[in-house]
């Protein structure tokens, strides 16, 4: 959930579309970054239902921006 994991999905997902469609294709996506720091502050202070609001709010936005797919899975614990 963090930064460093999306530079990782986004390398990944593009190096994907590259290998199936070849050329200089990439993907067509949106990305939204919460700020990890405090995602990480609720759920170490078992404020569950806020982190996932937090989360909640992120998919949303991805979808008034026009996402189709749902946002990608992601480790809870490092």
């Amino acid at each position: 959930m963090s930064w460093e994991s999306s530079i990782e999905y986004y390398r990944l997902i593009n190096k994907g579309i590259k290998a199936r469609l070849g050329g200089f294709h990439s993907a067509r996506l949106l990305m939204y970054s919460v700020d990890f720091h405090e995602v990480e502050a609720l759920m170490t202070r078992d404020r569950w239902p806020e982190a996932a609001e937090v989360l909640i709010d992120a998919a949303r936005r991805l979808e008034s921006g026009g996402a189709a797919a749902p946002p990608l899975p992601f480790r809870l614990n490092p």
